[in-house]
C-alpha cells in the first residue's frame, strides 16, 4: 500500500463472521440483486470490483448510482486514486476491514462484483502469504520489455519456461499478470504457483455464502451487455475517457489502461478508428470478458446459482431468504 491509499488494519476474530457474496459477470443484475437482499437483511455492500475502487472512473466501471447508493451504505468504492496501484491484497486487506466494521455495528456484510480474483483473496486468505511486494525497478523494465506484440510474447514464452501454470491460467495478452507473475519469480526465486501452493485455502475469519444470477440463454446477456455499452455511451463514456487520459490517469496506472471500457475507446480519441468500430469494439471485449468471468465462477467452490432469466431482483431475493437466513442462523 502506498501513502495515498486508505490504511487498513485487520483485527482477530474469535469465530467466523458470516457474509454473503453476489458474484456474476458484468451486465448480470448481480447489484439489483444485492440491493434487494440489502434491504430484506440489513446489510451493508462491499464493492467486489477491481475498477470501482478507483475515483473519477465512474461510467466505464458501471459503479453503483447515487440512488442505488442511498439503499445502503456502500464500501470500497471511490476510495483510491485512479493514478495508484491497488492489488488484490490490498483489496483482501481493505475488505476485511469494512467486514469487521460492518459486523460491528451489528449490520449483515455483502459482497458484490466481478472481480472473481478479489473475492478469492477475501475467502482463501491468500493475501496472507509472503507474495514479494512489487519492485518498481524490476516491473519498470518487464513494461519496457513487453512494448511491442513480439515482447509481450516472449514475455509469456518466458512465463511459460519457469511457470508454466501460470502461463497456462494466463491469457498471452494480459500482460499485467504476466509480469507480475515473473516479477514474483524474479523477486523471490519462487514460482507464483509455488506460492499459491504454500498460501493458506480458507480464511478463517470469514463465512461466506456465494450467489451467482445465472442467465441460461447466453443471448440474453449479450443483450443486457450491448443494452449497457449503448447506455454508457448515452451518459458521457467518451468525454470520461478523454478526461482521464488527459489527467495522464493511463499514463501512469497500467491496469487502469487496461480496463475495458476506456482501452477501446482511446483509438478512437487519437483518431485511428471511428466511434462506430470503437463502441462495437467495446461490446465484443465485454462480451469475452464476461465469458473469462463465468469461467473463472465455475471453478469457484460452494456458489449458488440462481435462475436470472425473466426473474426481478426482488423476485430473486425473496426466494433465496430461506437459505440465507438458515445459513446466518
Amino acid at each position: 500500500m502506498t501513502e495515498n491509499q486508505p490504511q487498513f488494519t485487520d483485527r482477530a476474530q474469535p469465530s467466523p463472521i458470516r457474509t454473503l457474496a453476489v458474484i456474476g459477470p458484468t451486465a448480470s443484475g448481480k447489484t439489483a440483486l444485492s440491493l434487494a437482499l440489502a434491504e430484506r437483511l440489513d446489510a451493508e455492500i462491499i464493492v467486489c470490483d477491481s475498477m470501482q475502487v478507483y475515483r473519477g472512473m465512474d461510467i466505464g466501471t458501471a459503479k453503483p448510482t447515487a440512488r442505488e447508493r442511498a439503499v445502503c451504505p456502500h464500501h470500497l468504492v471511490d476510495c483510491i486514486d485512479p493514478t495508484v496501484s491497488f492489488s488484490a491484497s490490498d483489496y483482501a486487506d481493505a475488505a476485511m476491514a469494512a467486514v469487521h466494521d460492518i459486523h460491528g455495528r451489528g449490520k449483515l456484510p455483502i459482497f458484490c462484483g466481478g472481480t472473481g480474483l478479489y473475492l478469492d483473496a477475501v475467502r482463501t486468505g491468500r493475501h496472507t502469504a509472503a507474495t514479494p511486494p512489487p519492485d518498481p525497478v524490476l516491473r519498470a523494465d518487464l513494461q519496457r520489455q513487453a512494448q511491442t506484440p513480439e515482447g509481450r510474447l516472449a514475455l509469456y514464452r518466458r512465463l511459460a519456461d519457469i511457470d508454466p501454470d501460470a502461463a497456462a491460467a494466463t491469457h498471452p495478452n494480459n500482460v499485467h499478470r504476466v509480469i507480475r507473475a515473473l516479477e514474483i519469480y524474479l523477486s523471490s526465486g519462487k514460482t507464483k504457483t509455488d506460492l499459491d501452493r504454500e498460501a493458506p485455502t480458507e480464511n478463517p475469519a470469514l463465512s461466506l455464502f456465494i450467489i451467482e444470477p445465472v442467465f441460461r440463454d447466453r443471448e440474453a446477456l449479450y443483450a443486457r451487455i450491448d443494452a449497457r455499452v449503448d447506455a454508457m455511451m448515452a451518459e458521457g463514456l467518451v468525454g470520461e475517457t478523454e478526461r482521464l487520459r488527459d489527467a495522464g490517469v493511463f499514463a501512469k496506472n497500467a491496469t487502469a489502461a487496461a480496463a475495458i471500457g476506456y482501452k477501446e475507446l482511446l483509438p478512437y480519441l487519437e483518431g485511428i478508428c471511428t466511434l462506430a468500430d470503437a463502441v462495437e469494439a467495446l461490446k465484443r471485449a465485454t462480451r469475452r470478458y464476461a465469458k473469462r468471468q463465468l469461467t473463472y465462477f465455475r471453478r469457484m467452490p460452494g456458489v449458488l446459482p440462481v435462475e436470472a432469466d425473466g426473474k426481478t431482483p426482488e423476485a430473486m431475493a425473496e426466494a433465496l431468504l430461506p437459505a440465507v437466513r438458515a445459513f446466518l442462523a
